[in-house]
């Protein structure tokens, strides 16, 4: 991952096959002063943009097309460890998001929540995001 400075802002991808979802979390993104590097439809286009595109974080839908978000996690983890994934879901069941927590996703945020709710959840831990990139960068 290329060094984090202090003028840098967080790198995120976005992998949502949801249109609109895809402009909520942009928005978002952008509010809190990160950068969005790619956006994908599926999870395999997500594996291929976080392999070039090297984010520091991946916001990441558990249901989609062609490869799942559980899987495209793993393998998004397995090229690039240091990358802090937070997984999106609209499912009402937890067992989905556990699996994904233990295989090394962050934190998860529900899709049904309004994007005032899901602002305020990424507004939370993204200084802690921030501050373990430039950790890194300065290591």
């Amino acid at each position: 991952m290329e060094a984090a400075t202090q003028n840098r802002p967080l790198r995120v991808l976005i992998a949502e096959d949801e249109p609109h979802i895809r402009r909520v979390v942009r928005a978002i993104v952008a509010a809190l002063g990160g950068q969005v590097v790619g956006e994908a439809q599926d999870g395999e286009e997500a594996v291929a943009l976080a392999a070039g595109a090297r984010p520091d974080v991946v916001l990441l839908d558990i249901n989609m097309p062609r490869l799942t978000g559980d899987a495209a996690l793993e393998q998004i983890l397995a090229r690039a460890p240091d990358t802090i994934v937070v997984m999106m879901t609209a499912q009402d069941t937890l067992d989905a998001v556990r699996t994904c927590l233990e295989r090394g996703a962050r934190n998860y945020i529900l899709k049904s929540n309004r994007a005032e709710e899901i602002l305020a959840i990424l507004r939370e831990t993204w200084p802690e995001y921030v501050d373990e990139v430039r950790k890194r960068g300065a290591a």
